[in-house]
């Protein structure tokens, strides 16, 4: 079965395709000659595979994933905000003020109870206090804020399943 998606909806994902985009989604940095093995296949049409998957737009970036705890984050809260006002202009301030926050490694625009869902990562208690109270609480047309602090992360994945 193929599966077809992406910028590139002509392209369709077929089954060598999904074991690569798999193998590089558990280590991006297997080179041709890994795959190679892995797949049983020669390096050359692995490495075609590859860069037109990279201009379908398939793989967007490849990307290093740290340790959170070790480069010292520990702190873990998901925070679900509600805006006074839900508009267009209203929601895109926010997106824009959203997005120059570091602490925010993820911001979602939701249905529901809630308006935003944002990821936040910091060092401790006192980190997270003064990022609530001067960072995302001064955001203009914040109405409430609800934050979940994360005790254990059972699963954490980047990878898509195939």
């Amino acid at each position: 079965m193929e599966i077809v998606t992406g910028k590139n909806p002509s392209m369709a994902l077929d089954k060598i395709d999904r074991q690569i985009l798999g193998h590089l989604q558990e280590n991006a940095k297997f080179d041709m000659q890994q795959l190679s093995a892995l797949l049983h296949m020669t390096k050359t049409p692995i490495y075609k595979r590859i860069v037109a998957l990279e201009q379908a737009g398939y793989i967007s970036k490849y990307v290093a994933l740290l340790d959170r705890k070790k480069v010292g984050f520990p702190l873990l809260v998901f925070c679900a905000v509600s805006l006074n006002i839900q508009n267009a202009d209203y929601i895109a301030k926010f997106n824009e003020q959203v997005k120059l926050i570091d602490e925010i490694v993820e911001c979602y625009l939701t249905g529901g109870v809630f308006d935003f869902i944002l990821k936040v990562i910091v060092s401790d208690l006192e980190a997270y206090n003064n990022f609530a109270s001067n960072k995302l609480a001064t955001i203009p047309n914040v109405g409430k804020i609800q934050s979940s602090f994360v005790l254990t992360e059972v699963k954490s994945s980047t990878a898509i399943p195939f």
